[in-house]
């Protein structure tokens, strides 16, 4: 289960496991994710095997791979990529935003996150064998957000 770590006098971040299939990478993330999302875009279907990829948005820095660094397989450049565990295949997080945040690939972590989804994006290119069910927005593409103007 995630553990607390004192961010301040007056607060408690919890922080929380995550791994890829095999077990052989092993990470923590700060229980602090800004936005959560599902993504339907063919690239998150492709990387996945799934209809979408359920991930949850944060600050780079508020990741750290806890064993297994070298057993990373990085598919992109140092800014914008997909980290996968090169054993198992598993996708962990894709880093974004210039290399600024991690969309962690929310079925890796082993903690329930305190966040959850808040919408579809990218549904213009969604699975047409896959119907969306619940009634979170949906957006054709990624949505503007205010932080990133």
């Amino acid at each position: 289960m995630g553990r607390d770590v004192a961010a301040s006098e007056s607060t408690t971040i919890r922080i929380l496991s995550g791994k890829c299939f095999c077990g052989a990478v092993l990470y923590t993330v700060a229980d602090a994710f800004l936005y959560a999302m599902n993504c339907h875009c063919s690239n998150c279907r492709r990387t996945t095997g799934s209809a979408f990829k359920p991930f949850a948005g944060i600050e780079r820095d508020k990741l750290i791979v806890t064993q297994g660094e070298g057993k990373l397989m990085i598919f992109g450049d140092v800014n914008a990529n997909d980290t996968h565990c090169r054993l198992c295949g598993s996708l962990l997080y894709s880093v974004v935003r210039n290399g600024g945040f991690v969309h962690v690939a929310m079925g890796t972590l082993i903690d329930a996150p305190s966040i959850r989804a808040s919408a579809h994006i990218f549904v213009g290119s969604k699975a047409p064998w896959f119907t969306i069910t619940d009634a979170l927005p949906q957006f054709e593409e990624f949505p503007p957000r205010a932080s990133e103007d």
